[in-house]
């Protein structure tokens, strides 16, 4: 798995493109659809990439101003309303044009909401623009965007069980997951920095990414026990200790895992990919083909018109709307939880699977291009 992803991530930067690109590729080749070596819901495999997406994500919120983040706060938040909304109604829309029943809609257009940030991410650090303030606005867009999800994603488990979705529940859900994110920021920025101190003065050997990497791990498992997103908790220890006095020695201690481990997390999304739903030939795949085309269309033109959401911004609102396209494995999951309830068919579940696929797999030459372009 690591071999392939750096040999492909080295072409794909010789060719001018991020090297998640070939990392991606390495994931599909390997997958159980190509070459058949790589199969995502191996447990080892699990592991591994979900460590990977952990590192990664707290990578990128050490990266994060997070004066910065707040500062565009409400363009983040209004690119995230609309980044949900609009491709949810879309989808709806394109399922039920085509007969399909309620709920399958419901699913369907739920894993169109999705926005993987680990991908955006990584394009923007592999591109130096982590900075800038329409990679700001995405990261926040996406934060929020995972919060969200997990809601829709609570709502439609619901729905998949034959519960009753009511109003109590959905605000509970989300106050649960908003709570955590704000909660741990205030209470980390009065404990983490005395306690990063008192750890530097101990010349521990490893310190400090050591303590640093103990605090990503347990606010990311403090996340998903108390029913957020572990990539949040992640994030979220990036930003605390962004500011302590030895952020440099961790981000390059960080920097060495994550060489290992964030390539083996884009082969496992890679690898969830099911090519064979591409061929034309099948008869079989022309319904599937159909609606997955389709629901491309309606993901795509969804998030990226959600990067025009905060009319006030005066930056690049293309690159907001692309950076927001990508589905990746978050997308997957909400497909995968509705063929597991026996929601969607198997044709379904492809045709979401080939709307992952492609917009995960656009995505990063478009940032690429979009950046390589000249300032307006």
């Amino acid at each position: 798995m690591l071999g392939v992803a750096k040999l492909l991530g080295i072409g794909a930067q010789r060719i001018g493109q991020p090297a998640v690109l070939g990392e991606l590729l390495a994931g599909v080749l390997l997958g159980t659809s190509v070459v058949g070596l790589v199969d995502p819901h191996n447990s080892v495999v699990h592991l591994l990439s979900e460590m990977g997406v952990a590192i990664l994500l707290f990578e990128i919120g050490l990266e994060t101003d997070l004066k910065q983040l707040l500062h565009v706060g409400g363009a983040a938040t209004a690119v995230a309303i609309v980044g949900v909304a609009l491709p949810f109604a879309l989808g709806y829309g394109v399922c039920r044009m085509l007969n399909l029943d309620n709920l399958v809609c419901i699913v369907a257009a739920a894993s169109l909401t999705a926005t993987s940030v680990g991908i955006t991410a990584r394009v923007l650090s592999d591109l130096g623009r982590l900075q800038d303030p329409e990679s700001q606005i995405i990261l926040g867009a996406a934060v929020i965007d995972d919060v969200v999800g997990l809601v829709i994603l609570a709502v439609v488990a619901g729905l998949a069980e034959g519960r009753d979705v009511t109003y109590l529940g959905v605000a509970q859900e989300t106050g649960l997951a908003f709570g955590f994110l704000a909660g741990t920021i205030l209470i980390g920025r009065l404990i983490v920095p005395p306690v990063a101190a008192l750890i530097s003065r101990l010349k521990l050997g490893g310190s400090p990414t050591i303590p640093a990497i103990m605090l990503a791990f347990g606010l990311a498992w403090l996340a998903a026990v108390s029913g957020s997103a572990m990539i949040i908790g992640a994030f979220a220890a990036g930003l605390l200790l962004r500011e302590t006095p030895n952020v440099h020695d961790i981000e390059r201690g960080v920097g060495h895992l994550s060489h290992f481990f964030v390539p083996l997390f884009f082969v496992a999304v890679g690898a969830a990919v099911d090519v064979r739903v591409l061929s034309p030939f099948d008869p079989a795949n022309h319904q599937t083909l159909l609606i997955g085309g389709l629901l491309i269309i309606a993901a795509i033109i969804g998030k990226f018109l959600a990067g025009y959401a905060p009319v006030w911004f005066r930056g690049n609102k293309n690159v907001i709307g692309v950076g927001m396209i990508p589905r990746g494995e978050v997308g997957l999951i909400f497909a995968q939880m509705g063929l597991a309830a026996g929601i969607l068919t198997p044709g379904v579940f492809s045709a979401v699977t080939l709307m992952v696929m492609v917009t995960t797999f656009i995505a990063p030459p478009a940032l690429k291009f979009l950046f390589s372009r000249p300032r307006v």
